[in-house]
Protein backbone atom coordinates (compact mmCIF):
# COMPACT_ATOMS: atom_id res chain seq x y z
CA UNK A 1 0.00 0.00 0.00
CA UNK A 2 1.45 2.99 -1.11
CA UNK A 3 -0.01 6.85 0.71
CA UNK A 4 1.00 9.58 -0.08
CA UNK A 5 1.18 13.30 1.18
CA UNK A 6 -2.40 15.31 0.75
CA UNK A 7 -1.15 18.51 2.38
CA UNK A 8 0.54 19.89 4.92
CA UNK A 9 -1.25 22.57 7.35
CA UNK A 10 -1.16 25.15 9.90
CA UNK A 11 -3.58 27.07 12.28
CA UNK A 12 -2.74 30.74 11.82
CA UNK A 13 -3.96 33.97 12.94
CA UNK A 14 -5.36 35.58 9.50
CA UNK A 15 -5.67 33.13 7.27
CA UNK A 16 -7.27 35.18 4.55
CA UNK A 17 -4.34 38.03 4.61
CA UNK A 18 -1.59 35.52 4.79
CA UNK A 19 -2.73 33.29 1.37
CA UNK A 20 -3.11 36.73 -0.25
CA UNK A 21 0.71 37.30 0.69
CA UNK A 22 1.82 33.38 -0.11
CA UNK A 23 0.29 34.41 -3.29
CA UNK A 24 1.45 37.65 -4.07
CA UNK A 25 4.95 37.00 -3.38
CA UNK A 26 5.32 33.20 -3.10
CA UNK A 27 3.65 32.33 -5.96
CA UNK A 28 1.07 30.04 -4.39
CA UNK A 29 -2.18 29.78 -5.42
CA UNK A 30 -5.75 29.10 -3.87
CA UNK A 31 -7.34 26.02 -4.97
CA UNK A 32 -9.86 26.15 -2.34
CA UNK A 33 -10.99 27.75 -0.05
CA UNK A 34 -14.05 28.11 3.32
CA UNK A 35 -15.85 30.46 4.62
CA UNK A 36 -15.42 32.29 8.19
CA UNK A 37 -14.59 31.50 10.71
CA UNK A 38 -11.97 29.40 9.89
CA UNK A 39 -11.31 30.76 6.32
CA UNK A 40 -9.58 27.61 5.04
CA UNK A 41 -7.31 28.44 1.88
CA UNK A 42 -5.63 25.34 0.53
CA UNK A 43 -2.39 26.52 -1.48
CA UNK A 44 -0.71 25.29 -4.30
CA UNK A 45 2.89 25.85 -5.05
CA UNK A 46 3.93 26.66 -8.62
CA UNK A 47 3.99 22.69 -9.17
CA UNK A 48 0.85 22.02 -8.04
CA UNK A 49 2.46 19.09 -6.24
CA UNK A 50 2.76 20.63 -2.64
CA UNK A 51 -0.70 21.91 -1.15
CA UNK A 52 -0.39 24.20 2.01
CA UNK A 53 -3.73 24.58 4.14
CA UNK A 54 -3.54 27.30 6.68
CA UNK A 55 -6.84 28.40 8.46
CA UNK A 56 -7.93 29.77 11.82
CA UNK A 57 -9.83 26.75 13.41
CA UNK A 58 -8.84 27.40 16.94
CA UNK A 59 -8.17 31.12 17.12
CA UNK A 60 -7.30 30.63 20.64
CA UNK A 61 -4.50 27.79 20.16
CA UNK A 62 -2.66 29.07 17.42
CA UNK A 63 1.12 29.28 17.88
CA UNK A 64 3.81 31.29 18.88
CA UNK A 65 5.62 30.56 15.66
CA UNK A 66 7.70 33.82 15.72
CA UNK A 67 9.07 32.56 19.05
CA UNK A 68 9.62 29.05 17.79
CA UNK A 69 13.09 28.29 16.36
CA UNK A 70 13.61 28.12 12.75
CA UNK A 71 14.49 23.99 12.92
CA UNK A 72 11.38 23.66 14.86
CA UNK A 73 8.98 24.08 11.98
CA UNK A 74 9.86 25.93 8.65
CA UNK A 75 8.35 25.81 4.91
CA UNK A 76 10.65 25.47 2.18
CA UNK A 77 10.94 26.59 -0.95
CA UNK A 78 12.60 26.18 -4.16
CA UNK A 79 14.53 29.63 -5.27
CA UNK A 80 17.00 29.74 -8.57
CA UNK A 81 18.35 33.30 -6.86
CA UNK A 82 18.12 32.45 -2.72
CA UNK A 83 19.86 35.75 -2.42
CA UNK A 84 17.23 37.70 -5.32
CA UNK A 85 14.43 36.27 -3.34
CA UNK A 86 15.60 37.02 0.22
CA UNK A 87 16.07 40.58 -0.52
CA UNK A 88 12.47 40.34 -2.55
CA UNK A 89 10.64 38.75 0.35
CA UNK A 90 12.27 41.24 3.23
CA UNK A 91 10.89 44.27 1.05
CA UNK A 92 7.70 42.63 1.15
CA UNK A 93 7.43 42.52 4.85
CA UNK A 94 9.25 38.99 5.62
CA UNK A 95 11.69 39.41 8.46
CA UNK A 96 15.38 38.25 7.81
CA UNK A 97 15.79 35.31 10.27
CA UNK A 98 19.22 34.55 9.30
CA UNK A 99 22.49 37.05 8.25
CA UNK A 100 21.57 36.65 3.98
CA UNK A 101 22.50 33.56 2.39
CA UNK A 102 24.82 31.23 3.42
CA UNK A 103 26.08 28.10 1.83
CA UNK A 104 26.24 24.53 3.54
CA UNK A 105 29.04 21.88 3.14
CA UNK A 106 27.38 20.23 0.31
CA UNK A 107 27.38 23.70 -2.25
CA UNK A 108 23.49 24.77 -1.10
CA UNK A 109 23.26 28.27 -0.62
CA UNK A 110 20.10 28.15 1.91
CA UNK A 111 18.41 31.92 3.79
CA UNK A 112 15.81 31.88 6.74
CA UNK A 113 13.31 34.45 6.95
CA UNK A 114 9.70 34.75 8.56
CA UNK A 115 6.68 35.69 7.24
CA UNK A 116 5.29 38.70 8.30
CA UNK A 117 2.76 36.68 10.79
CA UNK A 118 5.94 35.23 12.45
CA UNK A 119 5.87 31.40 10.49
CA UNK A 120 9.66 30.27 9.35
CA UNK A 121 10.48 30.07 5.78
CA UNK A 122 13.34 28.73 4.12
CA UNK A 123 14.63 29.38 0.45
CA UNK A 124 16.63 26.53 -0.52
CA UNK A 125 19.04 27.10 -3.67
CA UNK A 126 20.54 23.33 -4.25
CA UNK A 127 23.39 21.99 -6.29
CA UNK A 128 21.72 19.10 -6.68
CA UNK A 129 17.15 19.37 -6.35
CA UNK A 130 15.60 16.80 -4.43
CA UNK A 131 13.79 14.35 -6.14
Amino acid sequence: MVVTVEHIAVNVEDPVAMASWYCEHLGMQVVRKGDPPANMHFLADATGRVILEIYNALPNDVPDYATMKPLVLHIAFVSESAQSDFDRLVAAGARAESDGVGQNADGDHMAMLRDPWGLTLQLCQRVEPLP
